[in-house]
């Protein structure tokens, strides 16, 4: 049977995990009756809540007596070390655009990573229903991208569809007609797509994605690029330079079938399947023949931008809502994500009771604290940090990303006065149509942290900001941080509303009446710059005489919920968000207020 391997690549919310569930149920893959969640291939809870692709994921349709292996991307920049690695895996693309829309950043980031490992892309313009759309603007807007984006005459000459994937149909014509449904994607694929090469000589698979089966253990994804595996098979495991990892045998070979893994007796070169029992091989590494002595090049990862502290957790209540509160299991739990995720990198400190996380933004580093918490985690991290660089003459370089944002008109002022608050420079000003302005800025990353949850504030969330890296470039100078200080309990116990009620001239509190709380735990934001030590347990004095008007209950202005990234952004320094399986609390580094004191003088001492 003959193969294809394509890619399918999209912004976050052009609908490329839909389309996908239609070719499944086109091409027959599953049938009338089967019952199938709706988008199949977002698989992981934190995607199917967040609307996001953050793994990559295979899957196989047949059309025709081919067998098409499609490889669903992450849209996100912050996933993008998935990306390079898939496209790797592929002999074509198809770009899905949004008709309103057009090709957004994350779009302009994995299609830059396809032309440039050649791969000649299939346009497909989805949701030409909709009664914004404008399509033929953006098939303008596609081929600018591909052009900018350094793309040869043969990329340029790329073949373009319209549809709509909810309703299940794609043609050569934007007005339909649409009863052939899908089938002029898939005719279009096997047309327009290459055979996958092959290379002569013993079995070689570089691997792509890692995961772990409770059943088989770790299971590495991967194209073979020559020969034949068969289940036993003895093999080896080479790494980027050339050194011998471990040896051992093949357990078992799993392809893509429909929805399904289904184990196969064989598989040959050209095909995307899945290998269990080798116990140390990791993905970038090179699985082949004992034969074999050369390992094959692997795509380079962008590095890291941004890191944080993870430690164990040592607050008051650690240990009262999660199950999983040790160094040991945090650190097992870690080294596991890093081994499956390459764009993270893992560091142990000195005293072994922190980690240095470092990944590719903070929305990745958030994903992977929110899944740590469902898992029955009990952890402290500190705010987001920008990992800097030097360069040759010692100058200091930190990372700049390109800013997008789509926003109504009357809030554009707004936005651009607080991103060059933020060190960031405008590049572009031009109408999106319908009373929207599309603002492009290069801005520092350390100064995003945290502006998502403003920008929605400061435009009545009507904006849509996509970021994605640019490149290391000089420092760019102090940028100003929260000027607010905190309230802080000075005892431990629950909140009481009354003790609440006479705070609140204090500032907006950030805790309910009944909340657990301890000593140096914060629970609101002071309306002045410093912060102050409160006591939140006093109750009402009780008397035996009943004034008039006094025994009515209190009324409380309600608090402001930190979500974890916005405590994230929101803390100083000194501070820590301590993230439990039930809660997400913010509290200060030194809870004793002496150590805070000497802490201060300390910093303020190294300062001067």
């Amino acid at each position: 049977m003959s193969i294809r391997n394509i890619a399918i690549i999209a912004h976050v919310d052009h609908g490329k995990t839909t389309l996908v569930d239609e070719l499944l149920k086109q091409s027959g893959s599953f049938r009338e009756n089967q019952r199938v969640a709706e988008r199949v291939m977002d698989s992981n809870d934190i995607e199917k809540e967040r609307g996001i692709t953050i793994l990559a994921k295979a899957t196989s349709v047949e059309w025709k007596g081919t067998r098409i292996n499609i490889v669903d991307t992450p849209g996100h920049a912050d996933f993008g070390g998935e990306v390079e690695r898939i496209l790797s895996m592929v002999d074509g693309a198809i770009v899905l655009v949004d008709s309103s829309e057009g090709p957004m950043p994350q779009t302009k980031f994995v299609v830059g990573k396809a032309l440039k490992v050649g791969l000649k892309p299939i346009v497909a313009i989805n949701k030409i229903d909709r009664p914004d759309g404008r399509h033929e603007e953006v098939l303008n807007e596609v081929f600018d991208l591909f052009a900018a984006l350094d793309a040869t005459d043969e990329q340029l000459d790329f073949p373009i569809l319209y549809g709509s994937g909810r309703n299940g149909w794609m043609n050569v014509n934007p007005e339909g007609p649409q009863d052939e449904g899908m089938a002029p994607l898939l005719d279009l694929v096997l047309k327009h797509v290459p055979e996958p090469k092959v290379e002569e000589g013993p079995f070689r698979m570089i691997g792509t994605i890692l995961e772990a089966n409770p059943f088989l253990g770790r299971i590495i994804t991967g194209r073979i690029h020559s020969g034949v595996i068969k289940p036993n098979q003895a093999v080896k495991v080479l790494g980027q330079d050339g050194k011998l990892i471990e040896q051992g045998r093949i357990s078992k070979i799993l392809a893509f079938r429909g929805i399904e893994r289904q184990p196969i007796e064989e598989a040959h070169a050209g095909d995307i399947v899945a290998i269990a029992g080798l116990a140390r091989g990791t993905v970038a590494d090179t699985f082949c023949d004992p034969s074999v002595s050369e390992p094959m090049k692997a795509q380079p990862i962008d590095p890291p931008t941004v890191t944080m502290t993870f430690l164990v957790n040592d607050s008051p209540l650690a240990g009262t809502e999660g199950d999983k509160v040790t160094s040991r299991v945090i650190r097992d739990r870690l080294f596991k994500e890093a081994e499956g995720n390459v764009a993270l990198k893992i560091e142990e400190s000195a005293d072994k009771d922190s980690f240095f996380v470092s990944g590719r933004g903070e929305l990745q580093l958030a994903v992977l604290i929110e899944t740590m918490r469902r898992e029955g985690f009990e952890l402290a991290v500190s705010r987001p940090r920008v990992v800097m660089h030097k360069d040759e003459s010692g100058q200091l370089l930190e990372p700049i990303e390109e800013v997008v944002i789509d926003v109504d008109e009357e809030h554009s002022g707004i936005v651009v006065q607080k991103m060059s608050e933020r060190k960031a420079e405008m590049v572009e000003l031009r109408p999106s149509g319908g009373n929207r302005v599309r603002l492009v800025f290069f801005a520092p990353t350390r100064g995003l942290i945290g502006y998502q949850s403003e920008l929605l504030t400061d435009t009545r969330g009507t904006a849509i900001m996509n970021r994605l890296f640019h490149d290391y470039q000089p420092y760019k100078g102090e940028i100003g941080g929260r000027v607010n200080g905190v309230l802080l309990s000075n005892e431990s116990g629950e909140a009481v509303a009354y003790a609440l009620f006479n705070l609140e001239d204090r500032g907006p509190m950030i805790i309910e009446p009944g909340e657990k709380v301890y000593e140096g735990m914060i629970i609101g934001i002071h309306s002045r710059d410093n912060d102050l030590d409160v006591n939140v347990l006093k109750g009402k004095k009780l008397t035996n005489i009943r004034a008039a008007g006094k025994d009515e209950a209190v009324k409380l202005t309600p608090p402001i919920r930190m979500t974890l990234e916005r405590a994230l952004s929101w803390i100083q320094d000194d501070e820590l968000v301590e993230v439990t399986p039930k809660s997400i609390r913010l509290r200060k580094l030194y809870l004793d207020p002496n150590e805070r004191k000497r802490f201060e003088k300390s910093r303020a001492a190294g300062a001067a």
